[in-house]
């Protein structure tokens, strides 16, 4: 059984952007290159509707190319408690009220029993200094949470 696994918006919007001339930036687009590459077939992948308005927002092109390819992606359903979970996060200050989003992201893949939460965010997302209290919410509203973390960190065997 293949674990699951949500892409955030960063993934599909680094895949299909033009290559950066910050080298930080270019490491990352080609680490996600080869993670799509490479290893997205040992998963069952996912997105929601939230990833779904934030690809599509921006320049035209760029977001038709960032819809076509999250396309085929199953995309999961926002219920109640994804709405209630993501209220948690932000209400118990894990994440600030500006990153709604971020914590809607995590709502969702935690109501749906999601493994890995992949991002390149690692402000409000993949960052260590809030997991614990991210882990917590969850468990408080009874969900486990996923591992939240990038695609350099799913890249080994």
């Amino acid at each position: 059984m293949k674990a699951k696994l949500y892409l955030e918006t960063t993934i599909p919007s680094y895949l299909t952007a033009k290559p950066s001339r910050d080298l930080i930036i270019a490491g990352h687009q080609q680490i996600t290159h080869e993670w799509w590459r490479k290893r997205k077939m040992n998963f069952d992948l996912f997105i929601s509707q939230f990833v779904i308005d934030e690809v599509k927002a921006g320049d035209s092109e760029a977001a038709k190319e960032r819809v076509n390819l999250i396309k085929d992606i199953p995309d999961l359903e926002i219920t109640d408690d994804v709405i209630i979970l993501a209220q948690a996060l932000i209400v118990s200050r894990t994440l600030p009220a500006k990153a709604a989003t971020d914590a809607a992201h995590i709502a969702v893949s935690a109501v749906h029993g999601i493994d890995f939460l992949m991002t390149w965010n690692c402000v409000h997302l993949a960052n260590a200094f809030i997991f614990k209290s991210v882990v917590k919410v969850c468990n408080q509203y009874g969900h486990g949470c996923p591992v939240i973390c990038t695609p350099e960190e799913l890249l080994g065997e």
